[in-house]
């Protein structure tokens, strides 16, 4: 199916959950008026990122009023949106939620949660425990979040379960400075035009921008046609919507002209990993 996707490239304020739902709800409102049929948003969309001790503070459970007002927004128009979320045996995790049609379709926990430089996810936060596709209005979608995108294995893992469309909700901070281009920027352009052109899919990237605590986040959402070439980009380090139009018959073309993922063989993987995986625990 063709359809219209708006990337939200928003600046959400720090442990302000009921501020960014109503910026969330107004920036929903506008892509629904340019007659989009699916919204995008950023990791912790409605939280903001550097959290560490307002974790528990600005956690949400799926039965939550804040939930319960984006499943109403999602009968108009499809939304993927970051938060955290907590359990009802109080575990938080980093989570991406899918809605549509006035229900949570998919929710995705973040598996790879960095505990590096700027980074410490892992102290505060659970680990997600699987990548799985989803059927959708557009088609079979993987979410991702962040990190995720870093290990070859989760893309892989989604289109080999049948997504046709990869959805990664980012909050990046902007590190790095060569040649007046941001080191950061290039890094992530590199990744998701190679993964769309390996995975011949589509690669949705919307990373947020402002500040905390002194760290920029670089912003830079964009949408890579399963070529791999970028096809439409937000501007870096400000707010933006970018409503960008995806059609069936590209994707059909490149698959038809690069059939990569038709001659993967899951078998051979399979078999390799479980070898590796035996002599490692030797």
């Amino acid at each position: 199916m063709d359809f219209s996707v708006a990337l939200l490239q928003i600046k959400p304020k720090l442990g302000r959950v009921a501020d960014n739902l109503a910026l969330i709800q107004e920036q929903v409102e506008q892509a629904i008026a340019q007659k989009a049929d699916l919204a995008v948003l950023p990791e912790l969309a409605l939280t903001g990122y550097f959290l560490k001790d307002l974790v528990p503070e600005v956690a949400l459970p799926l039965d939550s009023p804040e939930i319960a007002i984006l499943k109403e927004l999602s009968q108009r128009i499809s939304i993927a949106v970051g938060f955290v979320e907590v359990t009802a045996d109080f575990q938080f995790y980093n989570s991406a939620a899918w809605f549509e049609d006035g229900e949570l379709k998919h929710l995705h926990r973040k598996v790879y949660l960095p505990t590096y430089g700027l980074f410490d996810e892992q102290r505060y936060l659970g680990r997600g425990d699987r990548f799985r596709a989803f059927d959708t209005k557009f088609g079979r979608v993987g979410l991702l979040v962040c990190e995720d995108m870093w290990h070859l294995s989760a893309p892989y893992l989604l289109a080999m379960d049948g997504a046709t469309t990869l959805v990664c909700l980012s909050s990046s901070p902007g590190r790095g400075v060569d040649e007046q281009t941001l080191g950061t920027a290039t890094a992530w352009r590199n990744l998701t035009t190679s993964t769309a052109r390996f995975l011949t899919c589509r690669v949705v990237y919307v990373n947020r921008v402002g500040y905390e605590d002194g760290v920029g986040f670089w912003g830079g959402s964009h949408l890579v046609a399963p070529s791999g070439e970028v096809v439409a980009a937000a501007p870096e380090f400000e707010p933006a919507i970018l409503q960008v139009s995806l059609t069936d018959a590209e994707l059909r073309r490149e698959r038809i002209s690069s059939p990569l993922v038709r001659d993967e063989n899951l078998c051979i993987t399979l078999r390799e990993l479980s070898r590796i995986d035996q002599e490692r625990s030797c």
